[in-house]
């Protein structure tokens, strides 16, 4: 009786640890504890493949600021930033639809310049730069201010609750058709087609 106890106790405990031992997978955590997803480049040689996300990417300085920017459709500001370069925003990404998982849909790249709680914002920030070209689909950007000019050339370009302190500037006419802007945001110079 007492083997079979003991056969019985070390299977279940060989099952345990079977279940829940380290099957192989890991997280990548980065950026103080949070875990991330790292990128998937489904780009191949075919120029209207689209670059996969799947979650935000946080920026502190300007190194990590550039790379969120090409890596990332959600950039998340965590305090002011200045730099004297001129940025960039560009790239398709696609995100799993909301209705079916098994699609991927279009996503428009997100720039946040602000912290929040459940549902206020707790912090707004900064982002100095001369320049700053819009060249993805659909971009936003959120809340904050950015100083310098934005160049935009590509349709959908949005401003929520964000200010502009210099010129927005559209490559086409139909860029600035499908610019919108919410009440609380602001652009301190000229909006015009250049």
């Amino acid at each position: 009786m007492k083997t079979k106890s003991l056969v019985l106790a070390l299977f279940l405990g060989v099952a345990l640890l079977v279940g829940c031992g380290n099957n192989g997978t890991t997280n990548d955590t980065t950026n103080k504890g949070a875990t991330t997803e790292e990128k998937e480049n489904t780009n191949t040689n075919n120029p209207g493949d689209a670059d996969v996300v799947s979650s935000a990417s946080l920026a502190s300085d300007e190194e990590t600021l550039k790379k969120a920017l090409k890596d990332s459709w959600i950039v998340l500001l965590k305090n002011d930033i200045t730099t004297s370069k001129d940025l960039v925003v560009e790239g398709d990404f696609t995100k799993p639809d909301k209705n079916d998982s098994s699609k991927m849909v279009p996503a428009g790249r997100t720039i946040a310049l602000y912290e929040n709680d459940d549902n206020n914002t707790t912090k707004s920030y900064t982002l100095t730069t001369p320049k700053i070209t819009v060249k993805s689909k659909d971009t936003k950007i959120e809340g904050g201010t950015i100083i310098g000019d934005v160049y935009v050339e590509a349709e959908g370009f949005e401003l929520e609750n964000a200010k502009i302190e210099g010129n927005v500037y559209f490559s086409k006419q139909e860029y600035k058709d499908s610019f919108e802007m919410d009440d609380k945001s602001t652009v301190t110079g000229v909006q015009e087609v250049k």
